[in-house]
């Protein structure tokens, strides 16, 4: 019986150990064959987790499951998803996913700073303009935390590369180049902050025009529910 005493937080080789696990068990079973997790863990025990017992190493391999189907990766069926995993330990077994090439963090979206920029905006519309306004000598400062969702660089890359350059709402290309392309930007139909998927069936390649109409036009709903009619590769969620 495996009565291993632990130690108590997980080391960033601990969790790097895991996903390596993960991963090797995906590569050596691709088509989601049976396989001897008893032996697996004793693999493990008997190199960066010798200090955790089977039991805790299978709900972290579980925790992994979660993660990953959270972040549109395929899963090992054989881990059935725990998902309640620790903010701070997704952190950091995001990191790693991001550092061995998995993931890439994008910035690309509008982000809520720039609602909060609108409210602002929105405020000053109901002051009086008539007289000109002083310069502001040293402008208001304010301080906002930004939230951001790490993306599968596979899928944006794929997406990218089938628009081609050109915007898949309006027909469009690009309105700039970045790195010798026109710009266009990925744009998730059912937004990852309200649980989509960072999948192909709901990504698509916009221009910065027709992404910011998704997030904040008065016919964003209309707009989005004519993407799902025009690009054949979506699914509504």
């Amino acid at each position: 019986m495996d009565t291993k005493k632990e130690q108590k937080g997980w080391t960033n080789d601990e969790l790097e150990a895991s996903v390596d696990a993960y991963l090797s068990i995906q590569a050596r079973y691709p088509n989601d064959e049976k396989f001897n997790k008893s032996a697996e863990h004793k693999l493990l025990q008997s190199g960066a987790l010798a200090n955790r017992n089977s039991k805790s190493i299978d709900y972290r391999l579980q925790n992994l499951s979660a993660l990953f189907d959270e972040l549109g990766l395929k899963t090992i069926v054989h881990y059935k998803p725990k998902v309640n995993i620790g903010s701070g330990i997704a952190a950091r077994l995001t990191k790693i996913l991001e550092s061995k090439g998995l993931l890439t963090p994008s910035y690309d979206l509008p982000s809520a700073e720039g609602d909060i920029q609108n409210r602002y905006v929105k405020q000053a519309k109901t002051q009086d303009f008539v007289s000109e306004p002083d310069d502001d000598e040293t402008p208001q400062q304010g301080v906002t935390i930004t939230r951001y969702f790490v993306r599968n660089s596979k899928i944006k890359g794929w997406i990218l590369d089938n628009a081609n350059g050109i915007c898949e709402a309006c027909d469009q290309p690009g309105p700039f180049e970045m790195d010798g392309k026109p710009y266009l930007e990925v744009h998730h139909v059912k937004h990852l902050a309200h649980h989509g998927k960072d999948r192909k069936n709901n990504t698509i390649a916009l221009c910065p025009n027709c992404h910011r109409r998704c997030h904040h036009s008065s016919d964003r709903e209309e707009f989005t529910d004519s993407l799902y009619k025009k690009v054949k590769r979506l699914k509504r969620q």
